[in-house]
């Protein structure tokens, strides 16, 4: 197969303008840096109400070689939504509030570092997960840190001192559930704290729910947090110790069902869906190619 060099390549970048704190051009960062460099470069911001297929036509109409996702979170798993199963390399411009995908495959938050990752880094195949017919290619998850989500799309404040606020608020108001977990032949009954279904390994503040956990093989993770404890989440963050069975467990899997007793809230990869009593999620294996 014909590899590309750098001056054939064309890309295109889509630009989420609403990203992190709206005070940064990407579009101009974007044109000046290729003024100096051979690639050829096309440009697409997203609409408020931009929808999937009309980015996947912009995206067909380019004719790139490489698509690039400037934006959070939820601007990679749009671009990667209208790329599902192709063979199209995907690059990363980290540019959201959290960037969780974006420190999960090293992708620096510098700028220029990151463009020239886009044009010159090699496209690898990673696996994703659908949960209840959303595609997940970070982390998934029910009850608390779903109910953060919620309350922090509530706030004003964006970046690291609104989610704060947003735990700190989750933190007294939220409640345990009751789950049962199929995996396979095996049921799982439990009071949790909140349920990860995780593709990555960490949120993107940095907290490593999901040591394990590995972008490019045949499973994900089940992460059951049977307590919220915050020294937990601590020891995971900054120690190799291993998890307290007694707060927290891990299972994997390429197949999953949970049912909840009563109705839980639901995110994924950052966005609060809403609230749900049954998840159901399956892997795809090679379901992306990502630029790393």
């Amino acid at each position: 197969m014909k590899t590309e060099t750098t001056a054939e390549l064309k890309l295109l970048f889509i630009v989420n303008p609403g990203s992190g704190n709206g005070e940064i051009n990407y579009s101009k960062i974007i044109t000046d840096y290729f003024e100096q460099h051979p690639s050829s470069f096309e440009i697409y911001e997203l609409s408020s109400g931009c929808t999937i297929d009309e980015l996947k036509k912009a995206i067909k109409l380019s004719k790139a070689s490489r698509v690039i996702a400037v934006g959070g979170d939820g601007t990679l798993k749009l671009v990667a939504e209208c790329l599902l199963e192709t063979d199209t390399p995907i690059g990363v411009i980290p540019a959201g509030s959290a960037n969780g995908m974006a420190k999960e495959l090293g992708i620096p938050v510098d700028i220029q570092q990151a463009l020239n990752i886009a044009v010159n880094g090699i496209p690898k195949k990673i696996h994703a997960v659908t949960v209840n017919g959303e595609l997940c290619i970070h982390l998934a998850d029910i009850g608390f840190n779903a109910y953060i989500v919620k309350k922090f799309d509530d706030l004003p404040e964006r970046g690291m001192l609104g989610y704060a606020k947003a735990a700190w608020k989750a933190l007294w108001s939220h409640s345990k559930m009751d789950v049962e977990i199929k995996i396979k032949d095996n049921l799982i009954k439990s009071q949790a704290a909140m349920v990860v279904i995780a593709n990555a390994t960490m949120y993107g503040t940095g907290v490593k729910i999901n040591p394990e956990g590995k972008l490019d093989d045949d499973l994900f993770e089940v992460i059951l947090v049977k307590e919220y404890s915050v020294m937990e989440i601590l020891k995971i963050r900054f120690t190799n110790l291993p998890f307290n069975p007694k707060n927290i467990q891990s299972f994997q899997t390429n197949n999953l069902n949970i049912k909840t007793k009563r109705k839980a809230h639901f995110q994924v990869d950052g966005e609060y869906i809403g609230k749900v009593n049954t998840v159901k999620a399956h892997l795809i294996a090679g379901a992306i190619n990502i630029i790393v």
